[in-house]
């Protein structure tokens, strides 16, 4: 550990800032402006530096490296354009989470798309003319293109301030910030300066993937380590502040650096991998600002939205004893699909990940609608259940009926101790929390070899004897299912689930009358987590083995894109949505390689049409059916 190799690092960490930065400036615009959370934007840099690379190989020879690589932040602005314009526009006064939904979709559309147009190999690019050297700096070689990104950094924030205060567009933008329900009433377009914002934006990270053509590959996978990045980025530094984005992406860049440069370090005798925090130290980082400075270090507090159109939520009311036996019927035919398991084979797995996934539905619908926490990081309880499960098996000994009563116990430990801290904050800043002690747990699961098995995960992990056959655990599940979702609408209706909704609807004045609503938000965080973690145990003996990827980012937007599809507001809602992501997902991967891309356009569609989710149209529809009836009916009298 040599002081110029230090430098060296702090350089190589710069350089990586300047990247991050152009990412993470424009999400902070836009969400700023928009306040949607535009989880596509990690989707603009993969469409920047993709197109730079068909830019450079076909006019490189005929305009020259530079502007054929600058068509590229050009085009993917314009596409961004088009995308606030056809969908965006269509959704603003929809609820936060739904404009998520559709930003999701976005990014599943633009992946395959990407898959179909530029295939499935990383594309390498060509070094930038004039910057393929490097020069001495502290006794090392330091790329020559690396110190000009260094360099793109602040020259871009230098813009972007002159930009926004220097100019009346700027003056308007900064004002939208802060209340652009006042600078609607002004007279200012509101569209056109959305679609501005949204376009520059979009530029900003077409620019940064562009810039990185000569630097990395161009790869699929890179809209979502993109994303991950910027989100942190952006909420570390201010949501809506440029130079907050700037100070945060030097410093989490800086931090990686310096977590390369120390290496294995001793401490108390015991050998530690620093190198290895690189995967997880801006959730880290993001942690402690969350907690210390929600706002973020150069940000401001901000003012809820106005005028969405969000439908009042009608009161829950017990199932009647009809809707009982209905549901007590439905369990009983599902009951009888193992019967059916001779002339289809796949049906009993195929029943058993839809019920697991209800279950985990259910799980993320109990801690969003009636306790109104949103989380974008529920896969953390999914996967310490499913871990918990296998090595308590493997490593403890334990029989699977053991290893199925303690997992949802630890899992719910685990959304205690991280819903301790998460309960404090509320709206974006509670996800984001959310979403950090989940990238936390999963690099936990992902580095710790000797525990978790690493990245390979843990095999081995299969039912007890007397479910060995694919029906009899299909049968566990259901009747585990069944239990746990009847007992979360139990819960619902006791005097604690109304308590849950009181404090959702209205903190104050359930303070007031002598509630303490952080407690009764921790309690049912816990509740929520301990039912997940029941989910997960279920997937790790279902599948025999668990890996990091239950505990990725991706699991909980799974767990998202199933409450929502059915809708927030009903009962039934993760019920129907789990159902009818898991049965397209199937159905879809096993017809086309293009499946994302019909997931995400099937999402899509259901969004716009289906504001409600569709368990919420269902509902709808019917009390309106049932109210012209009724109508009709003392008409006739």
């Amino acid at each position: 550990m040599d002081v110029s190799g230090l430098l060296a690092q702090l350089l190589n960490g710069l350089a990586g800032a300047s990247s991050l930065f152009l990412v993470s400036a424009g999400l902070s615009l836009i969400f700023g402006v928009t306040r949607i959370v535009n989880f596509a934007h990690g989707s603009f840099f993969l469409l920047g530096i993709y197109t730079a690379y068909s830019l450079v190989e076909r006019l490189g020879g005929v305009i020259g490296f530079w502007p054929a690589l600058l068509l590229a932040p050009l085009a993917v602005g314009v596409f961004g354009a088009l995308v606030e314009m056809g969908l965006l526009r269509r959704i603003y006064r929809a609820p936060e989470l739904f404009q998520l939904l559709a930003t999701f979709a976005l990014v599943l559309v633009v992946k395959d798309a990407a898959l179909w147009f530029w295939g499935p190999e990383e594309l390498l690019g060509p070094r930038a003319p004039g910057l393929e050297g490097a020069v001495p700096l502290f006794g090392r070689a330091f790329p020559t293109y690396d110190l000009f990104l260094i360099a793109v950094g602040p020259l871009v924030l230098a813009g972007l301030w002159g930009l926004l205060h220097r100019t009346r567009w700027g003056t308007l933008v900064r004002a939208a910030t802060q209340d652009r329900e006042m600078v609607g009433a002004l007279g200012v377009n509101q569209a056109w300066l959305f679609t501005g914002v949204f376009a520059l934006g979009a530029f900003l990270a077409g620019l940064a993937g562009a810039l990185q053509l000569p630097r990395e590959p161009a790869s699929l996978e890179l809209d979502m380590v993109t994303i991950g990045a910027a989100f942190v980025v952006v909420v570390v530094g201010g949501m809506g502040s440029v130079t907050g984005a700037f100070v945060a992406a030097l410093l989490i860049a800086e931090l990686k650096a310096l977590c390369i440069w120390l290496g294995l370090v001793e401490v108390a005798g015991l050998s530690l991998s620093l190198s290895k925090l690189t995967l997880v130290v801006e959730f880290l980082a993001m942690a402690v600002v969350l907690v210390l400075r929600p706002w973020g270090l150069l940000g401001r507090p901000q003012a809820a939205a106005q005028g969405r159109s969000a439908v009042p939520e009608a009161p829950l009311r017990l199932p009647s004893a009809r809707a009982q036996a209905r549901s007590v019927a439905l369990v009983g035919l599902l009951a009888l699909l193992p019967l059916a398991e001779a002339q289809w084979p796949y049906a009993p797995v195929l029943a058993t990940d839809l019920l697991i996934a209800v279950l985990f539905a259910a799980s993320l619908h109990f801690v969003m609608g009636p306790a109104g926490l949103h989380s974008f990081g529920h896969a953390a309880y999914f996967g310490l259940g499913a871990y918990a499960a296998a090595l308590l098996v493997r490593h403890a000994g334990l029989p699977m009926e053991a290893a199925l009563l303690l997992a949802p116990l630890a899992a719910g430990l685990g959304a205690l101790v991280y819903g301790w801290l998460c309960v404090r904050l509320s709206g974006v800043y509670l996800a984001m929390l959310t979403l950090a002690f989940a990238q936390i747990t999963w690099a936990i699961a992902f580095q710790w070899d000797a525990v978790t098995g690493g990245s390979n995960g843990l095999t081995g992990v299969w039912p007890a004897p007397w479910l060995a056959e694919r029906g009899a655990f299909y049968l566990l599940a259901l009747a585990l299912v069944a239990l746990a979702v009847a007992g979360l609408r139990r819960v619902l209706f006791s005097p604690f689930g109304y308590a849950l909704r009181a404090a959702r609807d209205s903190a104050l004045r359930a303070d007031a009358i002598g509630m303490n609503v952080r407690r009764l938000q921790w309690a049912g965080f816990g509740l929520a987590g301990a039912v997940a973690g029941l989910a997960g145990a279920l997937y790790a003996f279902s599948k025999g083995s668990i890996s990091p990827e239950a505990l990725s980012v991706g699991k909980s937007v799974d767990g998202l894109v199933m409450v929502l599809l059915g809708g927030l507001q009903t009962l039934a809602g993760p019920v129907v949505g789990a159902s009818v992501f898991t049965l397209l997902h199937d159905s879809l991967a096993r017809q086309t390689d293009y499946w994302r891309a019909l997931l995400g356009g099937t999402i899509l569609l259901l969004v716009l049409l289906f504001p409600q989710g569709l368990a919420g149209f269902a509902q709808g529809l019917w009390s309106g059916v049932w109210q012209r009836l009724r109508g009709a009916g003392d008409g006739a009298r």
